[in-house]
């Protein structure tokens, strides 16, 4: 039960006959004793007339599914099954993390019938977002007193990675198209899938020429002259590909008012999006010192599917990451040679120990490249110098730079490839990367 504020001002107007009588006068204290019991009274009759609450059935409709920041509306039917109108205020209880809007519904609900309430989620946080009970305030006639209870009506909406890095896809596919032999253009080298042979023409690599072509293709009674052929090459297909996200406590830190595990996310659906359509099979783990998601055997659309789903639930995990363990993980997903990419933080060379003392193991077998996401404001404190505090700040700028050269060059030196960018150019750039190595031959 509640009391409105209209039921308040009524039980003030009791004071009424005290101003007028005064305090030591018998009957105003009388008729303020009259005063309230006829308040109690007229609530007491408010209450038995209003409707109950709890003669109402619940059926929601949510969406299962919604990226951050979009939009998605979720219904609640609400029958009274009483005998009584329900006049009142209907409160939907979701998570402040779901965005829904509004949460308070006027209710006006006669007996047998039925209303249906839209709310709007705009959810401003990845995983589960939940709801789990709806408040229903039955005022009476006179809105003086009114019921109230707390019903139980689950429901659940799973929040999906934003994926804005897909806007890159279509400059990466045409340049993929390029590397495919779509075009006009082939590559020759070591490493890649024979296409075809073609004549020779000047600046082609005198490597790529076929003599036994050559040979069956010269016709000495012709009087054309021999004519020199060369292969050319595509990039191989069916390559694997293993990304590895880092979920240890460095991956909580925000960067341009977004954490590290955010863009981490980002840059891996671009990097299986741009894989998966060049044919390679992509694998994907996020690892800490247990695995928090994994997706092996996927392809096509199923891949972006399962992993946009295994990542909506990983939260970053305030513990250290247990590198010991990753090149394990990496031969239970895969046996062949393969491009294992590692997102993690470089910043810091004392927590990127771990990683330095592993990367032998992986660099050994397979072509390794490591994504950090950098700070853009680190670089732009180090050229504000303005007074002392500046100073000190472009101090510290230019202390954190040195030590991403450092940590950089001592994972160049144990044979593995970085990446570094901020949140917003780190997507594009490993993806930049992993079509080099395609370009080149390495992969």
């Amino acid at each position: 039960m509640t009391v409105s504020g209209r039921f308040v001002a009524l039980l003030a107007l009791g004071v009424i006959p005290i101003v007028l009588l005064g305090r030591e006068a018998a009957p105003a204290y009388a008729a303020l004793g009259g005063w309230v019991l006829l308040c109690l009274l007229l609530g007491a009759v408010d209450l038995a007339i209003a409707g109950s609450p709890r003669r109402v059935r619940i059926e929601r409709s949510i969406p299962g599914r919604v990226r951050l920041g979009a939009e998605a509306t979720a219904e609640l039917v609400i029958t009274n099954t009483g005998r009584r109108t329900i006049r009142g205020t209907l409160r939907d209880a979701w998570e402040p993390s779901a965005g829904a809007a509004p949460s308070r519904h006027r209710l006006v609900l006669p007996s047998g019938e039925r209303r249906r309430f839209a709310v709007t989620l705009k959810p401003w946080r990845r995983g589960e977002r939940r709801v789990a009970q709806i408040t229903v305030r039955a005022w009476g006639p006179l809105h003086l007193w009114a019921r109230q209870a707390t019903l139980s009506a689950p429901g659940r909406i799973r929040v999906l990675p934003p994926f804005s890095s897909r806007k890159h896809l279509p400059s990466r596919l045409a340049r993929l198209r390029e590397l495919d032999g779509t075009t006009s253009v082939l590559l020759r080298g070591q490493g890649s899938e024979f296409d075809s042979l073609r004549e020779y023409v000047r600046g082609d690599d005198v490597r790529s020429i076929d003599w036994r072509a050559t040979a069956r293709r010269h016709d000495p009674t012709g009087g054309s002259g021999a004519r020199v052929m060369v292969r050319t090459w595509r990039p191989e297909r069916d390559r694997r590909v293993v990304i590895v996200v880092d979920t240890a406590r460095t991956s909580a830190a925000r960067i341009a008012d977004e954490p590290r595990i955010d863009t981490a996310f980002e840059s891996s659906l671009l990097l299986a999006a741009l894989a998966t359509r060049a044919g390679d099979r992509i694998d994907f783990l996020a690892y800490d010192r247990v695995v928090r998601g994994r997706v092996h055997g996927a392809n096509g659309p199923e891949l972006l599917s399962r992993m946009v789903d295994a990542m909506s639930a990983i939260d970053p995990a305030l513990i250290e990451m247990d590198w010991s363990a990753v090149p394990a993980q990496v031969g239970a997903m895969t046996s062949q040679r393969s491009l294992v990419v590692l997102l993690t933080s470089l910043n810091a060379p004392g927590a990127a120990r771990g990683l330095l003392s592993v990367l032998p193991q992986l660099t050994r077998k397979h072509l390794v490249v490591v994504a950090s996401v950098t700070d853009p404001d680190t670089l732009t404190a180090t050229r504000e110098r303005g007074d002392r505090s500046a100073v000190y700040r472009a101090a510290a700028a230019e202390r954190s730079l040195l030590d991403l050269a450092r940590v950089t060059a001592a994972v160049r030196r144990l044979g593995g490839d970085v990446v570094t960018g901020s949140p917003e150019d780190l997507p594009p750039a490993l993806a930049d990367r992993y079509l080099a190595l395609k370009a080149a031959g390495r992969l």
